[in-house]
């Protein structure tokens, strides 16, 4: 049985996940690594399975109790629950704190985001191998992808609900992949100043609602939030679990493509400082630039302050999987 003392290491660990999740270019995947619980996150997210829900759901009854406490056990309740709360705790505040950054510091805030990204990339590839046709196919198809939805995406997209559900989904499976972001899918998909400033508005709604119970202000704050939520249990049950299904059948051209995923993401923070600035009434100058730049090389920074913290993110050795042959 897990106990209090382990639940709030656990809790700790969470709050430096979700600090990480919340920017565009740290993964919390990455910091589950340093601190030791990236293998019982992986396991016990996998093991959430509809099965298993059912049997909990049959704890409802008297007779089905002992099955559900086993189900709840299998997953590691205790352990998601712990760490769930410290990476909501933390995206909570620092999303609050980026939103309002985002107001008042739009250049210097993309800027960082660019550095955290493009430091990302120089970390990732370097465990990345591109050796074959189908890894370089894999790399180029990622970028490509990237690319024309960070352009397509930050001024046409929108934010409608269904918009906002895969968003959620897209940005909860990446959570659980060192290297990757989900943060940096919703700058991709020109979601993420939009959800930072609804999760902000949301919860001083649920704030104020305390003291002057369900009001329309909080029903309607709430529904992009929950469509959010609803996105990322689907994504959980579904992407996420694709995902692992590649890594573990085609992991280098997985990685690959993934790691190109986040060069193409790249472009995605220059597109929304330009926004940004144009809905200002300005445009790109030299001191602009240079602003932009001088806070790039500090997030570049941070990433590699976190790499060497974690000793490099290398790829687990292993014989080359069914159906991917080192000869391709």
């Amino acid at each position: 049985m897990t106990t209090l003392r382990e639940l709030t290491g656990i809790y700790l660990r969470g709050l430096g996940m979700g600090a990480a999740d919340a920017v565009p270019g740290v993964s919390g995947g990455t910091i589950a690594l340093i601190v030791g619980i990236y293998e019982r996150l992986i396991s016990a997210v996998t093991a959430i399975q509809p099965g298993r829900l059912r049997t909990i759901l049959g704890g409802l009854r008297a007779e089905g109790r002992p099955e559900a406490v086993g189900a709840l056990r299998e997953i590691d309740t205790g352990f998601l629950l712990a760490l769930g709360a410290g990476i909501a705790t933390a995206v909570v505040t620092v999303l609050r704190l980026v939103s309002i950054l985002l107001e008042t510091n739009p250049v210097e805030t993309y800027g960082f985001f660019f550095g955290l990204i493009g430091a990302s990339v120089v970390v990732l590839y370097s465990a990345v191998s591109l050796s074959t046709r189908r890894r370089q196919a894999a790399a180029g198809g990622g970028f490509v992808l990237a690319f024309l939805l960070s352009g397509y995406a930050a001024g046409t997209l929108g934010s409608s609900l269904p918009i906002i559900f895969l968003a959620g989904a897209l940005a909860v499976s990446a959570m659980i992949l060192p290297g990757v972001s989900g943060s940096l899918l919703l700058l991709m998909l020109g979601q993420y100043e939009y959800m930072s400033t609804a999760l902000s508005r949301f919860t001083d709604a649920l704030v104020g609602s305390l003291s002057g119970g369900l009001t329309d202000t909080l029903v309607e704050a709430a529904v992009p939030v929950v469509t959010f939520m609803a996105g990322g249990v689907v994504g959980l049950f579904t992407l996420a679990h694709s995902v692992r299904w590649a890594l573990d059948r085609y992991r280098e051209a997985t990685l690959a493509f993934l790691v190109s995923l986040v060069l193409g993401a790249l472009r995605a923070p220059v597109e929304q400082t330009t926004i940004e600035l144009a809905d200002a009434g300005a445009a790109w100058t030299p001191s602009t630039v240079g602003l932009f730049c001088l806070f790039a090389v500090l997030g570049a920074g941070a990433v590699l302050v976190v790499d060497r913290l974690a000793g490099g993110i290398k790829p687990s050795p292993s014989q080359p999987a069914e159906g991917e042959s080192e000869s391709v």
